[in-house]
């Protein structure tokens, strides 16, 4: 069966898209004339890659897939959760690596992950709750503001407050993700 279109609601959303890919073309002219090569950008590449350096060389090797399952599930919800808070325009970066979402792909894909698989390895035995807070206080209250005081993240209607949670729950949930045992061989 082939459902009625609306013409309109079609050319609404082409007309959207349009916009979009208009204004992405514009972000990528600016970030090649005021970021890209800069100190900032340079950073956010170090910052991008050092974490993950550091992290294969004093990770559990035998822990590897387990850590990493944790690491990718760690990805896919902050790139998420900044993706929507940038949409709903609750923050936004000044600089980037590549001008592509996630946003800030050296938080989003290195340093949150890298700092999570790493508390999860170390001091196992510590209850979850502990490395949370800490997790959580040190993003939001050392983490956020030293972005914001070098110019690189801009909180418009958001607060250090509401990433503590947050981050206490992304890590609560990568931490349960990591003790997952439920995993069988695949057949040939």
């Amino acid at each position: 069966m082939i459902l009625p279109t609306n013409i309109e609601q079609i050319d609404s959303m082409q007309e959207a898209y349009n916009a979009i890919h208009d204004i992405h073309k514009n972000v990528v002219r600016i970030w090649m004339e005021n970021s890209l090569f800069t100190w900032k950008w340079w950073l956010g590449v170090g910052l991008t890659i050092i974490p993950w350096v550091i992290w294969i060389i004093i990770h559990k090797k035998d822990s590897t897939d387990r850590l990493l399952y944790a690491g990718l599930a760690t990805v896919l919800i902050a790139s998420w959760l900044d993706f929507i808070g940038i949409a709903f325009g609750l923050w936004s970066y000044s600089y980037s690596v590549v001008p592509a979402m996630p946003a800030y792909i050296p938080w989003d894909l290195s340093l949150i992950p890298t700092i999570i698989m790493l508390l999860i390895q170390y001091k196992p035995t510590l209850h979850p709750l502990i490395k949370a807070i800490f997790f959580g206080g040190m993003s939001a209250f050392v983490g956020g503001p030293f972005f914001t005081w070098i110019d690189l993240y801009n909180m418009h209607e958001w607060k250090s407050i509401y990433s503590f949670g947050i981050y206490i729950i992304v890590y609560l949930f990568t931490h349960y993700m990591s003790k997952r045992s439920r995993f069988n061989t695949l057949g040939r």
